[in-house]
């Protein structure tokens, strides 16, 4: 977890190009964080900033 959402931004494009899987980034509790998209459940209580797909 981080609250630089530039440095976020830029791991979560580079994890998603590396592991070919969409990534989103999300904040919760004034930090940022990113996981793989299909590990989040829509009753998790997640702000959803963004998403990545590698493609």
């Amino acid at each position: 977890m981080s609250h630089d959402l530039n440095l976020i931004q830029s791991h979560a494009f580079q994890l998603s190009r590396d592991l070919m899987v969409p990534v989103t980034v999300f904040k919760v509790d004034g930090e940022y964080g990113v996981l793989p998209s299909d590990e989040i459940d829509a009753s998790d209580d997640l702000d959803i900033v963004n998403e990545y797909e590698p493609w």
